[in-house]
Formats: C-alpha cells, sequence, structure tokens
C-alpha cells in the first residue's frame, strides 16, 4: 500500500524556504492556472524561470490528462511534474483521482514525491492521493526478482492547509482501497492456486476485521439441496464451498452482495477454445469483489448490515463432469435442463441468491458476475450491464458507478425475454439463443429472488484490463467494490436523513 503523508503546504510553493535535496513535486492544476503569482510562480522562480519555459514548449495549458514535465531544473529539485485537471468549476471526484493516478505513474520511479494542488485541486485531496495509491498497485507475488519488479514509489506526501480534514477523508478511502487490493489479488492468483477451498480460506481470514464468516461444504450443500451450483462442480476434483461473510454494522435487514465465484471455467463438457481460456480465471471477479467490499465495510466501520455470499466452484471436464441435457434442481426447488455447460455461472447465483433470500430476508440483494460474453459486445471494456426488478435501486447503483468511476448502464428486460427460458422437460432451461443472451440470462437471474429488490451487474467486460488506467494497472481491476462501497454510504446516508 502506498504510504500517504498529510501535511502543511510545502514551503517552496509559498516561497519560503530551498527545497529538499532530490525533492520531486508534483502540482495539479487546471487551465485557470496564473503563471504571475500562486505556487506557480514561487516553483518558477526557485527553478530561474525553467518551469514557465517547459510549460510554453510543451503547450501546458492544464487541461484534463495533460502534463509537463522538468527534469532536474535546479541543483535540488529532481523534477516538477504538472498535471492538467481541467477547468476549476468542472472538477469532481473520478477527474481527480484520475489525476492522482497520474501522478502516480509520472512519477513511478521515484521513492517518493510530493503532492501538491493549486486552486480547488486541493478540495479533493484525498481523493487523489486515493487515485494514486489505486494507480500503483501491482502484483508481483510470483515475480522471482522482488527489486526489479516491484515499483519504486512508496510514499506520497500531500500538501494541504486543513490537514485534520484531509486525513479523515483518506482514512476512509484507504479502508475502501485495502478492499480494492483483495479483489485484485484474488482476481490475479492462478487457478491452481486459487481453487474453491483455498478462496474459503482466504475469506475466513475477514474474521480479523470483525466480519463473521460461515463456510459450507460439499456435504453441507448436497443436504440444503444446492443442485444446480453443485452440478456445476461436480466434474472437478475441487470441491464446491459457499462463503458467507456478515459485517453487523447495524440491526437493521441486511443489504445482501452475492458473487460468481468460479474459480477457473474450460467450460464443461461445452468446452471453450483454447484461445485466451486463461483469462479464465477471471471468472470467480463477482466473488472477489464481494470479498473486498466486505473488507472495505469493515475497514471504515459501516453502521449498516451488510452480508456477502459467493458460491465458489471450479468448471471442469472429467467422466463425472455435468453433461448438456442434464437436468437438476436447484435450492429453490425449480427444475432446471443444462443446455451448455458453459452457462455455469448462473446455475451457481441461482442457488445462492434463493438461498441468501430466504435465510436472511435482505431488503435488496445486488450479485456481480463475470457472466456473458454478450455484455462485452453490448458495453465494451467501459461499463458493466445493469439490470434490474427495482427503479430505486437501478437509479443508485447508476448514480454510485458515475461517482465512483465504475461505470454501469441498464439493460431492459420483461416477459418477451423471460418467455424464452421455457424448456420442453423442465422448469426452464439454461440458455436461449445468441440475440439478447444477456438479458435471458438476467432474465434466468430473476426467477430466483422473488419480490426482493434485486440487481445483477454483468462485470464481464470490466473485470480484468488488457491495458493500463491511470487507477488501475493491466490485469484485475476489482472493479465492484467501490460501487458496493458507494451504495452502502448511500444507505447510511439515508439512515441518517431519516433519523
Amino acid at each position: 500500500m502506498l504510504d500517504i503523508q498529510i501535511q502543511a503546504p510545502f514551503p517552496i510553493l509559498q516561497g519560503k524556504g530551498a527545497p529538499e535535496s532530490e525533492q520531486t513535486l508534483v502540482l495539479l492544476t487546471g487551465p485557470d492556472f496564473d503563471v504571475a503569482h500562486g505556487p506557480f510562480t514561487h516553483l518558477d522562480a526557485a527553478t530561474g524561470g525553467a518551469l514557465r519555459r517547459a510549460v510554453a514548449i510543451s503547450r501546458f495549458k492544464g487541461q484534463r490528462d495533460q502534463s509537463c514535465v522538468l527534469l532536474a531544473p535546479c541543483a535540488a529539485l529532481a523534477r516538477i511534474v504538472l498535471i492538467g485537471c481541467g477547468p476549476e468549476d468542472e472538477l469532481d471526484i473520478p477527474c481527480m483521482e484520475a489525476a492522482g493516478g497520474q501522478a502516480a505513474r509520472a512519477v513511478r520511479d521515484t521513492t517518493h514525491a510530493d503532492l501538491a494542488f493549486a486552486g480547488r485541486c486541493a478540495e479533493f485531496a484525498a481523493h487523489a492521493a486515493y487515485g494514486a495509491a489505486l494507480g500503483r498497485y501491482s502484483f508481483d507475488l510470483y515475480h522471482t526478482d522482488e527489486a526489479e519488479n516491484a515499483p519504486q514509489l512508496q510514499r506520497l506526501h500531500l500538501g494541504v492547509d486543513d490537514t485534520e480534514t484531509v486525513r479523515v477523508q483518506w482514512e476512509s478511502l484507504q479502508a475502501v482501497a485495502k478492499g480494492v487490493f483483495r479483489a485484485r489479488d484474488l482476481v490475479s492468483e492462478p487457478p491452481n492456486v486459487l481453487n474453491p477451498p483455498e478462496f474459503a480460506r482466504r475469506i475466513e481470514t475477514l474474521r480479523d476485521l470483525g466480519v463473521e464468516v460461515e463456510i459450507l461444504n460439499a456435504a453441507r450443500l448436497r443436504e440444503l439441496g444446492f443442485g444446480a451450483l453443485l452440478g456445476v462442480a461436480q466434474g472437478s476434483d475441487q470441491e464446491a464451498r459457499v462463503a458467507i461473510m456478515r459485517y453487523r454494522g447495524s440491526e437493521d435487514a441486511p443489504i445482501a452482495f452475492i458473487g460468481k465465484g468460479v474459480t477457473f471455467d474450460s467450460g464443461g463438457i461445452s468446452i471453450k477454445p483454447a484461445a485466451g481460456m486463461d483469462e479464465m480465471k477471471t471468472d470467480m471477479g463477482g466473488a472477489a469483489a464481494v470479498v473486498g467490499a466486505l473488507e472495505a465495510v469493515a475497514r471504515r466501520k459501516a453502521t449498516t448490515h451488510v452480508i456477502g455470499v459467493v458460491g465458489l466452484v471450479e468448471n471442469m471436464l472429467s467422466g463425472n463432469a455435468q453433461r448438456p441435457g442434464d437436468v437438476v434442481r436447484s435450492y429453490a426447488g425449480k427444475t432446471i435442463e443444462v443446455l451448455n455447460t458453459d452457462a455455469e455461472g448462473r446455475l451457481v447465483l441461482a442457488d445462492v441468491l434463493a438461498y441468501a433470500k430466504e435465510r436472511f430476508q435482505p431488503r435488496l440483494m445486488v450479485d456481480l458476475a463475470t457472466l456473458t460474453g454478450a455484455i462485452v459486445v453490448s458495453l465494451g471494456h467501459v461499463r458493466a450491464g445493469l439490470f434490474s426488478n427495482d427503479d430505486a435501486l437501478a437509479k443508485a447503483l447508476f448514480e454510485a458507478g458515475e461517482t465512483t468511476g465504475e461505470a454501469v448502464w441498464r439493460m431492459p428486460m420483461g416477459k418477451a425475454y423471460d418467455r424464452q427460458l421455457r424448456s420442453d422437460i423442465a422448469d426452464m432451461k439454461n440458455i436461449t439463443g445468441r440475440p439478447g443472451s444477456s438479458i435471458t440470462a438476467a432474465q434466468f437471474l430473476a426467477r430466483f429472488v422473488g419480490d426482493t429488490p434485486w440487481a445483477h451487474l454483468d462485470i464481464a467486460g470490466v473485470a480484468w484490463r488488457s491495458d493500463a488506467a491511470p487507477q488501475c494497472p493491466k490485469g484485475a481491476t476489482g472493479f465492484g467494490v467501490r460501487l458496493l462501497d458507494a451504495l452502502v454510504r448511500h444507505h447510511e446516508q439515508g439512515e441518517t436523513a431519516a433519523s
């Protein structure tokens, strides 16, 4: 975790004192910066006018995504980095988090740096630090040359006037960042390491944060009647698990988060193509997000009752693997004709959703799953698909996505799609045709939630990045942790207002 230290504004930016030896200084600013006064002019004076010349030559205007780097501008300054944040009246949280991530990338080969703010940027100092911390993440557990592969940036100083306010904000955001890192770590692990029993063991470590954890093993799942989930798991040597996490921030009815945890998805008998199959270790991204969200709310001591339930299975081929044409009986008692064993995530979620609804009677449920390739065709790698039976919940999730940068887009549902699930020999079938297949997958899940307010997030396009972004390096994104935490905060604020 990046070490964030909060202190008063740096003297050099006020025209007082000399810079520290080999100081790296990052200034977040907008196009309204004035070269005639303020921190810019003090820095320019310290560099003998070099900063003003660098800005002119690079045509830096302070617009979003712009940057200007000045190397060794004077004896004591190693570098100055200007990061553009756009006009002050357009500043928002996603903008400043992206700027913080951009700043961390710009100074990633230094051990420490000072982050300063011009104008209104200082209002978002904690969020800039949050973006920097998220952007600096790396998963290097299996690199043998740790010194070569570990990020050099270890410490970031924030220079702000109101240090106490920023410190309180940062402590809350740091808790969420740790939840994001937990999710990213889980998704990044190789499938020979992170099988269902090992995943369950790692979830048990949440007890150290005050989270109650209960693990249901395969024998118990058989007793309870998790026929759909166990059908997916039966081809693997690794036994299925269901992990239940409970954070009692209040005694009210809980918010329930449900996660698909397929630790590796070969497709089963309906085997996937070889190309890209290595990424099927990420098919537990929904479960990872739920675990990360529980860590986040526990670390920041949220005042809401939150339940997390994740179904952990491995979908493999063997002489005992589930066959296309099999019929399984779900926890809810409904029978399902399995026409494609690669449409397994909805079978796992069907049992877990029905179980969570019956046992915990939550006020609302949100499930997350890398469920369909069709959602990637629809929304690309920019937004997750949002499906819901409740307009208020859908609105809250959409707004949370816009605030956190974990964007979602609501997709349609309806009886016309639901009719496509009819089976000739069972209550329903697990696939329909290709048209609208992400929607019919959601319709399948809706049959197991009843009247409970519910949302399904199809995160297949956003759980893994093939390129780097300011707040996320290439690889696992941890998508969903920040979104779910924001939803919990939304309910906390509503409860406070009601009281």
